[in-house]
């Protein structure tokens, strides 16, 4: 297999160079400035164990094209789940329909082949391993977790990955292609003590082949979700109220993501739905906090080797020096700011068309040690596992549910707690960082990213941050 030659992948596809040119220029037959293709064929499996024993599997192969049409800020999509050249050819005046005028295509295409910067390469395809491969790692993983604890009642593992082939051409000339993989393993375990029953999770995820599956990743989920469990019934519902906040180093980067990530995405700010849709220059927090989306992080979930519009994949400032750098653009929202695309242009599948979306987005880290930020806190919370919330785009309002944390009393984590809900303004608990750790971190877990009806994978990360006030919600 070489998904890395041209011809292999038009081969893969079923279509020529020349039935490429000729549906764009059909795309572009009745005026349009843009179009292109996108070709996507994923396998996707699953397996899973619950009881004590394998008893779930399944598999999914999906299929097929979009044709995609820009005529200034509109855009015209079909897709087919074939890729036999007369549908597409259909798909393509389809999506033509939203440019009419007399602005034709009149110069021929000369199609370039374009390389990217490989960020997951996989050394064992999934394609190559079967059920019975995966299913001594998925028993392994729900031994540990009882051989953990003898308080543990029940556990619950799932393994996933897919693998997906993409080909993509634009009236541009562009012709690239991308080899796709994506793994995904979670464990989570029920425990009883006194008769109360708590239980945790834990997940890796990667942009990896089989090659993901090691002794050391099966031990660390294991030991996560059962310490997770196990703290629970320590833990105390705390006094609700305003107070700081420590959000420690990884999952919090929720934070960014949800309540401030999606507000710098270009296309809510194009339509002035973001809070900060007048604030690009500008100062917006303290110059110590630099903000970063990120697809070259290598085998990362949010990694892109090019994104959904074959524009290379890059680290982009959003915030530099506290200073609000950039917007997340696709093509749309770059020609509309006169700046050059970021590479997050992305969708969930080739039935969709590419939005602005993010990639792995994390604060850089500071120069301040955890326990030094902890020590400055004489009353608060330290917080450090999420589960869900929920956010208001436009204004950035959110309401974060915090799985377990600690109090803070007198400069010291003392009791454990849990089922707390963080509430707050994503713009304002931005600008009320005022220390920033020096440990960041990278969340490897399996997070998805929901915009406009689509799935994205996605990472996040933070260094341990002090937010100087933050409402609680407790008892």
């Amino acid at each position: 297999m070489n998904y890395k030659d041209r011809q292999f992948m038009l081969e893969h596809f079923s279509v020529s160079e020349s039935d490429l040119l000729k549906v764009i220029a059909e795309a572009l037959s009745k005026g349009g400035d843009y179009a292109d293709i996108f070709f996507e064929h994923t396998y996707s499996n699953s397996i899973g164990l619950r009881d004590g024993e394998v008893n779930r599997a399944s598999s999914n192969i999906d299929y097929g094209a979009g044709v995609r049409v820009v005529s200034g800020d509109q855009t015209g999509y079909a897709y087919v789940e074939n890729t036999n050249i007369s549908d597409l050819l259909k798909a393509a005046r389809t999506a033509a329909s939203i440019a009419l005028s007399s602005t034709k295509m009149e110069n021929p295409i000369e199609v370039k082949e374009t390389h990217h910067k490989n960020y997951y390469k996989v050394s064992h395809p999934w394609l190559d391993v079967s059920v019975a491969d995966k299913k001594g790692y998925v028993q392994k993983l729900n031994d540990y977790i009882f051989s953990l604890d003898s308080r543990v009642v029940k556990a619950t593992v799932n393994l996933s990955d897919s693998t997906s082939y993409i080909l993509f051409f634009n009236s541009e000339g562009t012709l690239t292609w991308d080899y796709r993989p994506m793994s995904i393993m979670s464990g989570s375990c029920t425990m009883e003590q006194n008769g109360k029953l708590e239980n945790g999770y834990s997940s890796r995820a990667y942009r990896k082949g089989f090659e993901f599956l090691t002794e050391e990743m099966i031990e660390t989920i294991a030991k996560e979700a059962v310490t997770q469990t196990s703290l629970m019934f320590e833990a105390v519902k705390p006094k609700g109220g305003e107070m700081p906040v420590v959000m420690g180093a990884g999952s919090s980067g929720i934070l960014l993501h949800e309540a401030i990530g999606h507000t710098f995405e270009a296309d809510f700010n194009r339509k002035k739905v973001s809070i900060f849709s007048e604030q690009l220059g500008k100062q917006i927090c303290s110059p110590n906090i630099n903000v970063v989306d990120d697809g070259t992080i290598e085998f990362a979930r949010g990694a892109i080797n090019f994104d959904d519009e074959g524009i290379d994949s890059q680290k982009t400032y959003i915030v530099k020096d506290g200073v609000l750098e950039s917007y997340l653009h696709d093509r749309i929202s770059a020609k509309y700011y006169g700046v050059s695309p970021t590479g997050n242009g992305r969708r969930q599948s080739f039935r969709f068309a590419p939005i602005p979306r993010m990639r792995v987005t994390y604060m850089e880290e500071g120069n301040i040690p955890e326990a030094d930020i902890i020590a400055s806190v004489k009353q608060g919370v330290y917080v450090d596992n999420f589960t869900n919330g929920q956010v208001q785009i436009g204004a950035g309002d959110f309401t974060f549910f915090v799985k377990t944390g600690y109090l803070i009393e007198n400069g010291k984590l003392t009791q454990p707690i849990k089922d707390i809900n963080i509430i707050g303004n994503g713009a304002k608990a931005l600008s009320d960082i005022t220390m920033v750790g020096d440990n960041l971190k990278i969340d490897e877990g399996a997070w998805t990213c929901g915009k406009d009806g689509q799935g994205a994978p996605v990472g996040q990360g933070l260094p341990s941050v002090l937010v100087s006030k933050l409402t609680v919600g407790g008892e």
